[in-house]
């Protein structure tokens, strides 16, 4: 077996910005932070998102202007542009 082939693991804590929320686990990423946990030294690595905030996760839903949205795509295109129902499909 060929030596120094894998990276090196470490005990590493992912923490959400947002929530604090951590995860821990083991990675090959480093930090500058290191903290000690259950008496393990753990890099802590900041995220700005994680599972623990983000919307699909968490099932908060964001408001989105359905209405501003057509009317600049009339604005772009003009009025002459009309949705039209569904096509009709051959026998």
């Amino acid at each position: 077996m060929k030596q120094d082939l894998h990276p090196e693991y470490h005990p590493v804590a992912f923490q959400d910005m947002t929530t604090g929320t951590r995860f821990i686990t083991r990675s090959t990423a480093k930090s500058a932070k290191v903290e000690q946990i259950d008496g393990v030294d753990h890099f802590i690595i900041s995220m700005g998102v994680t599972s623990d905030s983000h919307p699909f996760f968490t099932g908060q839903k964001q408001f989105v202007d359905t209405a501003g949205r057509i009317d600049k795509f009339q604005k772009r295109f003009g009025s002459s542009v009309r949705r039209t129902g569904k096509p009709k499909l051959k026998a």
